[in-house]
This record gives C-alpha cells, sequence and structure tokens, in this order.
C-alpha cells in the first residue's frame, strides 16, 4: 500500500508539528475503589517509538483506552497531535491507527471482507482506493493466501494479524499497538518489527504496549514504565540504559588476570560472563586498556556498558513496590 491510494491528510500547522504527538496531564481512571491510572503525566515526541511497559495490571491498556477517547478520565487531560481528545477525536481520530485488546471482527466473513468493512469507514480513503489499499495492508502483514477464509477459522496470531492490517489501512500520522505480539510465532514477530521500523522511518510515532522487554528494546525509541497505576520512569531509550555508574565491559579470556591488575590500580572490577565490567569511576577507556596491556591481559574487544532493558525494568518496578 502506497500513501496515494488514500486521499491526502489535512496540512498540519505549525504549532502541530513541535507539539507531541501525545501529551498527558494529571491523567487519572479509578473503578469503584480501584485506581487503575494515577496522575501519570507523559509527553510522546512526535516520530518515537515509545514503549510502554508494566506488570499486569499496571494500567497499560487503561491509559490506552483513555488516549484514544474509548475512556473517560476521571481526572487530567489528553492531546493527541496537538488537539484536545475527547473534544477533538472526529478530527483526530482518522490520523490514528489502533490495536487494542485484540482484535474484534465478524466471524463469519472472510479477513478480506473483514478489511473492506474497515476500509469503508475510513473517512481518508476514497471508494475507488479500498480494493488496493486492503490488498496492500494483507500483503503487508502476511496473510495474502489466508485472505478469503472466514475470520472464525483464523488462529490467535492471524486474528493479530488482522488487527494490526486495519490498523494500517491508511498512512497514520500515530499508530497505538497495545501488545501487537500477541499470539504471534517468531516470523510473526519479526514481522511486525519490521512494520515498526517501517512506520518510523515514515516519520510516523508509534506507541507499543508490550510484556516483552527484548522486543521493546530492539524496536523502540523511548520507554514508558508503568506500576500500579502510576508513572515511574519515561525518557529516551538509551539514555534510561545509560543511567547508572558508567562502566566498561572488557571480553577476554584472561578475566582473573585482568581484575587481579585492575584493582591493584585502585580500579574496580568484576568478572562477568566472557570477559569483566570495569567501573569508570576516577578514570577513562583508554587508560583501562592502557593497563590491561601492559598487565599483558589479552582484550579480545570493548565498550559501553549498559544495562540491560530486563535488568532496568526490574530494578524500577522492585524498587517501586517496596
Amino acid at each position: 500500500m502506497t500513501a496515494g491510494s488514500a486521499t491526502p491528510a489535512a496540512t498540519t500547522s505549525p504549532a502541530e508539528v513541535h507539539a507531541p504527538a501525545i501529551r498527558v496531564r494529571g491523567l487519572r481512571k479509578v473503578f469503584g475503589s480501584t485506581v487503575a491510572v494515577s496522575g501519570v503525566d507523559l509527553d510522546v515526541p512526535a516520530g518515537a517509538v515509545l514503549g510502554v511497559l508494566g506488570p499486569n495490571g499496571s494500567g497499560k491498556t487503561t491509559m490506552i483506552r483513555m488516549l484514544l477517547a474509548l475512556s473517560r478520565p476521571t481526572a487530567g487531560t489528553v492531546e493527541l497531535l496537538g488537539a484536545p481528545m475527547p473534544a477533538a477525536a472526529g478530527a483526530v481520530l482518522p490520523h490514528v491507527g489502533a490495536l487494542v485488546e485484540g482484535p474484534g471482527f465478524h466471524p463469519f466473513l472472510s479477513g478480506r471482507e473483514n478489511l473492506r468493512r474497515c476500509a469503508a469507514a475510513e473517512p481518508l480513503l476514497s471508494s475507488r482506493a479500498i480494493p488496493d489499499a486492503v490488498q496492500g495492508v494483507l500483503s503487508r502483514v502476511g496473510l495474502s493466501s489466508a485472505a478469503g477464509r472466514r475470520y472464525r477459522a483464523y488462529s490467535l496470531g492471524m486474528k493479530q494479524r488482522l488487527g494490526l492490517a486495519a490498523a494500517l489501512l491508511v498512512p497514520r500520522r500515530l499508530v497505538i499497538l497495545d501488545e501487537p505480539t500477541n499470539g504471534l510465532d517468531p516470523a510473526g514477530t519479526r514481522d511486525v518489527r519490521t512494520i515498526i521500523a517501517e512506520l518510523h522511518a515514515g516519520g510516523a510515532t508509534v506507541l507499543v504496549s508490550s510484556h516483552l522487554l527484548a522486543e521493546v528494546e530492539a524496536t523502540c525509541t523511548h520507554v514508558a514504565v508503568l506500576d500500579h497505576g502510576s508513572l515511574i520512569a519515561a525518557g529516551p531509550l538509551a539514555a534510561l540504559l545509560d543511567g547508572g555508574a558508567p562502566a566498561l565491559d572488557v571480553r577476554t579470556p584472561d578475566s582473573t588476570m585482568a581484575v587481579q591488575a585492575l584493582r591493584a590500580a585502585g580500579i574496580g572490577a568484576a568478572i562477568r560472563p566472557a570477559g569483566v565490567l570495569v567501573e569508570l569511576a576516577g578514570t577513562d577507556p583508554p587508560s583501562v586498556v592502557a593497563l590491561l596491556v601492559r598487565a599483558e591481559v589479552a582484550v579480545h574487544e570493548v565498550q559501553r556498558w549498559r544495562t540491560g532493558l530486563d535488568e532496568l525494568f526490574a530494578q524500577l518496578t522492585e524498587g517501586h513496590s517496596q
């Protein structure tokens, strides 16, 4: 599918161009005595790929539903693409593709027929462009060969693919995906990763809610972590992963010798799989490498050590729960 298959989007104003794609202030949602989302403030820069992480029950889906005007906040405000929600939903939502809490389609219609119905409701898609648009997204999500089968015969992974196809029927400025790899095999997960990368390269903003930390680390530029309804961390992924004390990952077969040489020089070091983790407080990478070479330690590779997303996530959520 190409952008030419849809009616051109309305021209954006300079204010919209520079505004965050998503802006949330004081967002709160209460169900009876349960606080599902508690006072969330969040800005998502235009063009970012935001991974929303959190344990089950942390408020991820509830927040997404409020972003899309599927649920009204108890308190707080939401702006999408520079416009207030839900007041501007009619103007904004045609530019937003979403897959939330699993797709819902007519069970006795085929995948293609279901998408044609979705396409007929798209304000940015002309009637004559519908066949090409439908075929384009079916191919994009890997459902061309199953397009004629009834939806009720689809596997969970195929249903997820069809829901993703519906979200991508026209070019979007913002795409919101709630657990998009749910039910997908490794090949399907790779396809979703590719689609997210394509959307990002095309300038779209993408919000992905996922429990697969490796997928978030591989695809996202920014991360937001929710726990018990509260936002406990948010920002560029690289900055969050580099937020700990500076350290160096030295790959060497002489780990014991390396640690002894470093500690003798007053540099903190610890043995790790395939090498040594070196603290950089009071020193720098060139000095560390020179010291190891003088000590006749075989240095195979040196790189800046970064906390893995799984480790960072555990630290944040465990610390917040205490």
